[in-house]
């Protein structure tokens, strides 16, 4: 039996990074869940808002301004999100702890501030149907903007160890930037919705 020469792989990467690796299909698969149930939620507010002809029903409008401010600040975050990307790709392990502490104190900001949004709303979940659904809305999004927080910073802590030096590790921060968009992105509509669809209508 002829034996054939057995081909030298030792030169392949034992890491993958973006749509080379597993764990970023696994992140796109886990955003298109979420994105359907912020889809769910945004649909049922607009279904309300077709049932009454004064939909707010009575309420104050919100206060847009905390809710402003967070748009602001996840806007902004994008470019260091992006710049930390770029990091990660090329495995350059000081840009990424930066970029890790970064993202970390800029993924923070919007928190504290929303700490704020949820009483500038100027209605209670429980007041009428119309509350109901801003407060989801509002709650959803910031349940996704603290675990991404989360990992963010777990993320941080281990870039800071001896964990840091696996490869595994850089592609493991792509996939935290590109949820970090997601997150991002969503809000857009949830604002439009909440603070400025009714001044609209």
């Amino acid at each position: 039996m002829k034996q054939r020469p057995a081909a030298d792989l030792s030169g392949l990467p034992s890491f993958g990074l973006g749509p080379r690796s597993p764990t970023w299909w696994g992140t796109l698969g886990f955003m298109a869940l979420e994105g359907m149930g912020f889809a769910l939620a945004a649909g049922a507010y607009l279904y309300l808002a077709t049932l009454w002809p004064n939909w707010r029903l009575s309420a104050p409008e919100p206060n847009h301004w905390p809710g402003t401010i967070v748009t602001l600040l996840l806007i902004v975050s994008l470019v260091p999100n992006h710049i930390l990307n770029r990091s990660a790709k090329q495995c350059a392990i000081g840009p990424v702890r930066i970029g890790m502490v970064v993202m970390s104190l800029l993924g923070s900001a919007p928190l504290i501030v929303r700490w704020f949004e949820f009483p500038a709303l100027n209605i209670y979940w429980d007041t009428n149907a119309y509350g109901s659904m801003l407060w989801v809305l509002l709650g959803l999004h910031t349940i996704h903007l603290i675990t991404d927080v989360g990992d963010t910073i777990v993320l941080t802590v281990l870039m800071f160890t001896r964990h840091a030096y696996s490869g595994r590790r850089f592609g493991d921060v792509g996939d935290n930037v590109f949820y970090w968009d997601f997150v991002v992105l969503t809000w857009i509509p949830i604002y439009l919705l909440i603070y400025w669809a009714p001044r609209l209508g």
